[in-house]
């Protein structure tokens, strides 16, 4: 498995369902969709240091949060996507 270093956090790319049909009826093809940004938290490293004391992270394994976009490092490992992002990357966490 990955371990993150510092405030780094390992994310698990969450599929989610949508349809290819909008309310009013239009057909959109699969390159017009976007996809969000929302992930599945899978490793969170251990913290950064500030001023000699280890600051942790309030994000947990097993949560789903919302990240920002193009601030990701994509990579594969066993077949799985996963993205490697900072911790102030991560906007929101979904309950």
């Amino acid at each position: 498995m990955i371990k993150p270093l510092r405030d780094n956090v390992v994310l698990e790319k969450k599929e989610v369902e949508s349809e290819t049909k909008t309310a009013s009826g239009i057909i959109l093809k699969e390159t017009n969709k976007e996809e969000p940004s929302i992930a599945k938290v899978v490793a969170v490293g251990p913290g950064i240091y500030q001023d000699g004391k280890l600051i942790t992270l309030d994000i947990k394994e097993g949560q789903n949060v919302v990240y920002k976009k193009y601030a990701t490092t994509e990579i594969k490992v066993d077949g799985k996507e996963y993205y490697i992002v900072s911790a102030e990357s991560i906007l929101a966490v979904v309950e």
